[in-house]
């Protein structure tokens, strides 16, 4: 670590070091300390950079992010020891400190003002929006797609309240199975009566009924507790799952969730070793696994 007058008394010497914000390029372009270089640890391109900034590795560098509760110079110094530089330092407190210290910085383009916030029922972006499954044996599994038909979400000051989502099981995929002659093979036993009987029941719908919202403090971390109607093969049944919602850069709401359900109780029975003996290598879990990820329009 260095100290902001250190950092500075270094800069007004002799042989000063070179100094590299590793911030995103907007935050950098908003304010930075004067003479600084830019290079976002976040981009995985961030470390093909470093040989033109920092020629000589054993020339002075010190690293800055935006405050000393942000790890990103931290995460810098240790990308850069790696690579072999051997005089590496953060700057203690970040570019906040610095700024406290009243030293030279350089402000050019504010950042962006946040995206308004989505109100009231909005549809769901059916091509950004996925929901992806897995099934599974004791020794192998099965992944793929269901095609969102139809969807909407409620928010009430830019937080999830409710939503719908209407799933076309005549369009379900097999990912892991794609372009060979299994594909149509299990896609017609997954659509046959044995599984969710398509030609009855083409549809499935999951309703949000009521979302809890949860204080994590940090974005990233699951938000929401959600309680929800599934219906599938013409049965509906409760579920509870968690769930992480917020809102994209272009100020569109989003959510994503996994979670399992246990396919029996909507009456999908093929393969269970609850209802069936010696079934040999024609077992099937019971849980199925779904990985959801809605986008509004």
């Amino acid at each position: 670590m260095i100290t902001p007058a250190d950092l500075a008394a270094e800069l007004a010497s002799a042989n000063p070091p070179v100094v590299l914000d590793v911030r995103l390029a907007d935050d950098y372009e908003a304010c930075h300390i004067t003479g600084a270089l830019n290079n976002a640890v976040f981009e995985v391109a961030c470390n093909e950079r470093f040989p033109a900034q920092l020629p000589d590795k054993a020339r002075a560098v010190r690293l800055y992010g935006a405050s000393g509760n942000s790890l990103e110079a931290r995460m810098a110094v240790e990308k850069l020891q790696r690579a072999g530089y051997t005089d590496v330092a953060e700057l203690e407190g970040g570019l906040e400190a610095w700024l406290e210290a009243g030293l030279p910085n350089t402000c050019g383009a504010p950042l962006p003002p946040a995206p308004e916030v989505p109100e009231g029922r909005v549809l769901v972006d059916l091509e950004a929006s996925r929901v992806g499954w897995t099934g599974r044996n004791l020794l192998n599994k099965h992944h793929g797609t269901i095609a969102i038909r139809s969807g909407w979400l409620d928010l009430a000051h830019g937080r999830l309240t409710g939503g719908e989502i209407v799933l076309d099981l005549t369009r379900l995929d097999c990912s892991d199975l794609s372009g060979t002659e299994y594909h149509a093979v299990l896609i017609h036993h997954l659509h046959d009566h044995d599984f969710f009987d398509v030609a009855r029941f083409p549809e499935a719908r999951l309703t949000i009924t009521s979302a809890t919202h949860l204080e994590v403090g940090t974005p990233g971390a699951p938000n929401l507790h959600l309680a929800a109607e599934l219906t599938l093969k013409g049965q509906t049944h409760p579920i509870e799952f968690a769930a992480t919602c917020g809102l994209t850069p272009d100020g569109k709401a989003a959510a994503q969730a996994t979670f399992s359900i246990d396919r029996t109780r909507w009456g999908v029975l093929y393969g269970s070793g609850k209802f069936f003996h010696r079934l040999a290598g024609h077992l099937v879990n019971d849980l199925i696994d779904f990985e959801v990820k809605i986008v509004t329009g």
